[in-house]
């Protein structure tokens, strides 16, 4: 018998690319020597100089944030006497100091360049390390809100198209509409979650959202 209401099932979906228009980085300044307060002091004045290298190549200063600074004792492991007699002990050998430097900025290719030349202070003894940039895109709220209506008018035009195919029966009024994982990528990647990407490796994504939507059939 035929149903009294008939329906059909559709998943629509939208991707759309997106840049990057915000960039988070981190570099990290270390120092060691025999005691503490030297230790501390070779970090302060290498920080001071990672930092004014990032003024000067064009970062505003209130978009570098230092971290606390950590001292920490080194030890090396020796070992004295052999066979059963071999005694292991732990022994002081300086400190070293560890702290980081952060800039938050919407300069993004500014900051990128920097992440890159930074590495350049080792050649003045001051060493500093360069992680991978963060990116992330500000508006990306307003962007899955258009998304999500691309991918319902999606969905009505695959019902349509099946529909049209088949025969026997049109499209009517929405019944349900849910939607699926919205899907953060790099640029050209196919990879999906069960509870959404949200890439920060990438300066260009690409918005993968995904909408299922059941429609009355006339």
């Amino acid at each position: 018998m035929r149903p009294q209401i008939r329906t059909i099932q559709v998943t629509g979906s939208a991707k759309k690319r997106i840049v990057s228009d915000f960039i988070e980085w981190t570099a990290t300044v270390e120092a060691s020597a025999a005691n503490r307060t030297e230790a501390y002091r070779a970090l302060h004045d290498h920080a001071k100089r990672t930092e004014e290298f990032l003024i000067k190549g064009g970062v505003p200063k209130d978009q570098i944030w230092l971290s606390s600074a950590s001292v920490d004792p080194s030890y090396e492991t020796q070992y004295q006497g052999t066979g059963e007699n071999r005694i292991e002990k732990q022994v002081l050998t300086g400190y070293d100091a560890v702290q980081e430097i952060k800039v938050r900025s919407n300069d993004v290719a500014l900051v990128e360049k920097m992440s890159r030349e930074v590495t350049e202070l080792l050649e003045q003894g001051v060493t500093v390390s360069s992680d991978a940039p963060e990116y992330f895109y500000t508006k990306l709220g307003d962007v899955k809100i258009e998304q999500l209506a691309e991918a319902s008018r999606d969905a009505r035009t695959r019902a349509e198209n099946i529909v049209a195919s088949a025969g026997g029966a049109e499209i009517g009024s929405l019944r349900t509409a849910d939607m699926g994982v919205i899907n953060v990528n790099p640029a050209n990647s196919t990879q999906g979650s069960w509870d959404g990407n949200n890439d920060t490796s990438s300066l260009e994504k690409d918005i993968i959202t995904i909408v299922h939507a059941t429609f009355e059939l006339k």
